[in-house]
């Protein structure tokens, strides 16, 4: 019999709990899930290389792990969590596959360039960008947002993808892929993130018009949009009564884990998906993404 989704994770109440920004796995309570006892490889990606930003936690992680167990070699972009960084690359490396850390700021266009060569020089191709990092914070009043704020929130949810994609078209060969993470916040907006929903609408509209753009080289471009996800991020950024009830707003009731977000990343990558370009895959547990 197959898993009652509403019961095969863990449910609301979170215990409450708050972090610094950007947040630690391990001092999460529970601890996410991204697949490490769980997912199981079938070659899909088998001897293709990939950029992952965010790859040190959460969807990053999972969406590493499941790479590397499909066969791919991995380079793993990250802001300066040097601990959680560690932890996916050993995952990866268990698994058979290259895992290349490499830290820094992704809303530098210089490290974006960086990023693209560092993984011609060591995996030695580029197959895959998964442009999954982002930064968010929550205000109660828009006079509560910086300037600051908002160009920091710009620069590393949305610059940076223009800055990955556009060097990585540059070296990519025809059969590539291109996977940005979007959110519900594209078309359900929390206002308290006003920010980061901002974004996160702005990455469904690039990865449209960029699968377009492309097409004609062979490069598919698509988006996973998911809903709550349990990653630190969310006690690092939210109210400690948010984190307590976070996910509880939609149908299924929960949160997802991180590992239920891998499988459509991997689909999107594989030769499977060779006809989905411009697609935006929602993963939000019952909320529609009109």
């Amino acid at each position: 019999m197959p898993d009652d989704p509403r019961q095969n994770a863990p449910q609301p109440p979170q215990p409450r709990q708050q972090q610094e920004m950007p947040g630690e796995t391990d001092q999460m309570q529970p601890k996410p899930d991204h697949g490490e006892a769980s997912y199981q490889g079938h070659g899909r990606l088998k001897g293709l290389a990939a950029i992952i930003t965010g790859g040190d936690s959460g969807i990053g992680r999972a969406v590493a792990i499941a790479f590397a167990r499909e066969g791919a070699d991995l380079l793993i972009s990250y802001l300066s969590e040097e601990e959680d960084a560690q932890e996916t690359a050993r995952w990866v490396e268990q698994a058979g596959r290259k895992a290349v850390l490499v830290p820094g700021d992704i809303g530098d266009p210089a490290h974006c360039l960086h990023l693209v060569q560092q993984a011609l020089d060591r995996l030695g191709r580029l197959d895959i960008l998964v442009n999954n990092a982002a930064h968010q914070a929550s205000f109660q009043q828009i006079g509560d947002i910086s300037d600051a704020e908002w160009e920091l929130t710009f620069r590393t949810n949305i610059h940076s993808q223009f800055y990955l994609s556009k060097a990585a078209v540059a070296v990519m060969k025809p059969g590539s892929s291109i996977i940005n993470t979007s959110s519900i916040n594209a078309k359900d907006p929390n206002p308290h993130l006003l920010a980061y929903a901002t974004t996160k609408g702005a990455i469904a509209n690039f990865t449209v018009g960029l699968a377009a753009l492309v097409a004609e080289k062979g490069i598919r471009v698509n988006a996973v949009a998911p809903g709550p996800v349990w990653t630190p991020l969310i006690p690092s950024t939210m109210p400690a009564e948010k984190v307590e009830s976070f996910g509880s707003n939609t149908p299924l009731g929960r949160a997802a884990q991180p590992a239920e977000l891998a499988p459509p990343y991997v689909m999107l990558a594989s030769a499977e998906a060779s006809y989905i370009t411009g697609a935006i895959i929602a993963v939000t547990g019952g909320r529609p993404m009109l």
